[in-house]
């Protein structure tokens, strides 16, 4: 879908020279100061593909952990090993390099594959928002409602969705020509900077615009349904008399509404403002939306299965009975070698 001529030499346009390369500025930290942010980010990126691929493992391994809730909770770690993957290796070879030029054609499809994993993950949300609420409003039809073939369409519809989204702002972003200054003060490429590199200002409001409203719904339409079925789900948990029995109730969603305010904090406040760009960005908002761009591409992803795993007794109880396999198998082991020496 990208149009060729973004691989081709710079061209020119009227008066302009077309681009065919971006750099991307990254942080502006001292080469001494870069090995370390190098070895940083490459510790908390590890980190969170470990720490998401252990919440899959546990899933995959305890039978108690086999329901749409936890089949729901490995679809989104796999969503955030994703998710970071898109920015994660570019910005670590950014960091090693002095050659930070990324060709327009992979700079289009960074963009689109992180509003697919972002914007699917919306979708995701909003699905175990309506178990949580299935499971806690109308807890005798459960089992009825959210058979495995109903999360398998809710997951299907989320990818759907996610692939859907950012396709309108792809196909303007592959026919368009960028003109103007290469550099983009960032560590990746978002919509905003992209936008205003375009050789022809016609209708930059109109993409914006576009971009906006698509954004509004579906970051708000999803966080919306979220808001409504958690308002439900508490109203629900108020009715119940005992204290003990409310907080019982109220453990079962903790986990999943404290990701759902740290994934939505961040992303409604880049990209839910219609002052999200200007023309001419200076260098305070842009530093402030990197900073948001780094909690929500590489910390979030890694404190959300931290998250689950510290505020879920299920899953800290498979997690213990996997470390005491594991260890039983050691000592197995060790103690069938210390028979043979004898």
């Amino acid at each position: 879908m990208v149009m060729s001529h973004i691989s081709l030499p710079d061209m020119e346009l009227g008066n302009q020279t077309v681009l065919s390369n971006f750099i991307l500025l990254g942080f502006s930290a001292s080469k001494d100061i870069q090995p370390f942010l190098f070895l940083a980010f490459l510790t908390v990126y590890l980190m969170s593909i470990v720490c998401n691929l252990l919440i899959i493992g546990v899933a995959y391994w305890d039978q108690k952990l086999h329901g749409p809730m936890y089949f729901f909770i490995c679809i989104f770690s796999f969503l955030e090993i994703c998710y970071t993957s898109v920015t994660m290796p570019r910005l670590l070879i950014d960091l090693l390099s002095n050659d930070k030029i990324i060709p327009i054609q992979f700079c289009v499809v960074q963009f689109y594959f992180l509003f697919v994993f972002g914007s699917t993950e919306n979708f995701l949300l909003s699905s175990m928002a309506y178990d949580r609420y299935v499971a806690i409003c109308n807890p005798l039809r459960y089992n009825s409602i959210m058979t495995h073939r109903a999360c398998v369409f809710l997951v299907l519809g989320s990818w759907t969705g996610g692939f859907l989204a950012p396709l309108m702002p792809l196909i303007f972003l592959s026919m368009s020509f960028f003109c103007g200054s290469s550099i983009i003060d960032h560590f990746y490429c978002d919509f905003s900077p992209l936008i205003h590199h375009f050789c022809i200002d016609d209708g930059i409001n109109m993409i914006e615009t576009v971009f906006f409203l698509l954004a509004c719904f579906v970051i708000l339409g999803n966080f919306v349904f979220i808001s409504t079925s958690y308002g439900l789900v508490i109203s629900v948990i108020a009715k119940i008399p005992s204290p003990r029995g409310r907080m019982k109730t109220l453990s079962t969603c903790g986990s999943h509404l404290t990701v759902v305010l740290l994934f939505y904090g961040s992303i409604i406040f880049m990209y839910v403002r219609s002052d999200q760009s200007t023309p001419t960005q200076v260098d305070k908002p842009m530093n402030v939306n990197k900073v948001m761009a780094v909690f929500n591409t590489v910390v979030t992803p890694l404190l959300n299965p931290l998250i689950y795993c510290l505020r879920n007794k299920e899953v800290k109880e498979a997690l213990r009975k996997v470390m005491n396999t594991r260890r039983s198998r050691i000592d197995g082991i060790a103690y069938y070698s210390k028979s043979i020496r004898l």
